[in-house]
């Protein structure tokens, strides 16, 4: 008899038209979650074991993702044996076509594997595009994929050097949302990398006019709830000359979210979640023995 096999799958995302990628309580009407659909997906493999999905890494409505993660373990009928992981990213994906969603890989794992409490660091990358009076002036390929700002001037050396101030291990209370649904989540997180680098855009080469974009990358094990937005939000106005690189300081060491500005938070669109990292031996099945780790 086939047991079931648990499976850690890489998924990508636009997420303008979703609520976040958490699936959405089912008394709440309106768009779903990215869980949602990927959970339906699954459930079209007519698997005969409940279907739940376990996601690395929370992303709000409009945050997209060219890599998140996630679990679930699937038990075919009739005790088949399970999927291949091609299959399984096949047939997940000729069932996701209607949406803007896509599985990039799938691992078989142990069943002890978890997507969100074994995955070693997370990246996320924030989009700028400078100049841009309105998002409908940007090229398509762009459009709802940056935060466009107006001015072209953006004290990049400032950036960094107030980028400088959030490596490393801190208390960043001041950068997590008022209203966090997390509150007894430790504020205490380690920021491995912080860069800000002239970013990329495939229209650019082809569009009418020079758009500069600039690309702010993190790096961490775990972040608070929209503690990367805020970040970035602070980041930029430093850059713009509506804070100095003293305030910044004033801000993390306050250690307090009403000390953090109101309406400095960057907007959700220009935020992807690029890289969740996990051990190579976490994702074995079989051990160097031959013997499996189920």
């Amino acid at each position: 008899m086939h047991s079931c096999a648990r499976y850690l799958i890489f998924f990508q995302y636009v997420g303008t038209k979703y609520s976040g990628v958490v699936k959405v309580p089912s008394h709440q009407l309106g768009r779903k979650g990215v869980q949602d659909h990927l959970e339906d997906a699954i459930r079209r493999l007519k698997p005969v074991n409940p279907v739940s999905l376990s996601v690395s890494s929370r992303t709000d409505t409009g945050v997209h993702a060219l890599s998140n993660s996630a679990h679930f373990d699937l038990q075919r009928k009739n005790d088949k044996a399970p999927f291949t992981e091609d299959v399984l990213v096949q047939a997940l994906n000729f069932h996701l076509r209607t949406e803007q969603i896509r599985i990039t890989q799938a691992r078989r794992v142990p069943d002890d594997f978890h997507a969100r409490y074994r995955a070693q660091s997370r990246t996320y990358v924030y989009r700028i595009a400078l100049g841009v009076h309105h998002h409908f002036l940007l090229p398509l390929a762009d459009c709802d994929l940056c935060w466009n700002l107006r001015n072209t001037e953006l004290d990049v050396d400032a950036v960094r050097e107030a980028a400088t101030l959030l490596v490393g291990t801190n208390d960043f209370s001041s950068f997590r949302a008022v209203n966090s649904d997390m509150p007894f989540k430790s504020p205490v997180k380690t920021l491995d990398v912080v860069t800000v680098l002239p970013g990329n855009s495939f229209a650019r080469a082809h569009f009418h006019r020079d758009i500069p974009f600039w690309e702010l990358t993190f790096t961490s094990r775990s972040f608070l709830y929209k503690q990367v937005r805020r970040m970035t939000g602070a980041l930029v106005a430093v850059g713009q000359g509506r804070l100095s690189v003293p305030q910044i300081k004033g801000i993390l060491e306050a250690r307090d979210s009403l000390a953090y500005p109101q309406g400095l938070a960057a907007p959700a669109h220009g935020l992807f979640l690029t890289r969740v990292d996990y051990r190579e031996t976490d994702l074995q099945l079989f051990s160097s023995t031959g013997n499996s780790k189920n």
